[in-house]
């Protein structure tokens, strides 16, 4: 009995580490750069300086973005809008590996995938706004087509 006690003491953080990691838990998952698609428009996620993920409220799930205008377009098509998301994430568009609360980081103009023409930044800046009039012109933009209308 001893030893498979031992084996278990042994595998319990490896079994943590791997829960820890699964998509239920609060925070952006990994996007695979060339290969993940954006769940509004069904293009290749492949500029990590503008990507975006969204963590539904109603079941947990994760869906991924190339452009920010794309996620807050397709967050409303769902319905509940804001209120649906748990979590909205965006890329720090400096160095393209933080991630940002989108509701709390600022946006500057600058080109992107879907030429809603914003990027995130941690900080305001010169030319920078706020997440609501950042969402606001998103709103007005709506560049792209679901996937399904895409096809």
């Amino acid at each position: 009995m001893r030893p498979a006690l031992s084996m278990l003491r042994r595998l319990a953080p490896a079994v943590l580490f791997l829960l820890a990691a699964c998509s239920d838990g609060p925070g952006p998952v990994e996007i695979k750069y060339g290969r993940d698609v954006c769940e509004m428009c069904g293009m290749i996620i492949s500029t990590p300086n503008y990507a975006a993920e969204i963590r539904l409220a109603k079941d947990n799930s994760v869906h991924k973005f190339d452009d920010v205008g794309d996620a807050l377009n397709w967050l409303d098509m769902q319905g509940p809008g804001l209120d649906g998301a748990k979590e909205i994430w965006v890329m720090d568009s400096e160095d393209g590996k933080t991630w940002l609360d989108a509701r709390h980081a600022f946006y500057r103009p600058g080109r992107s995938p879907m030429n809603y023409d914003f990027a995130a930044v941690p900080a305001p800046g010169e030319g920078a706004v706020d997440f609501a009039a950042m969402r606001q012109d998103a709103q007005k933009k709506k560049h792209c087509a679901p996937k399904e209308e895409a096809k």
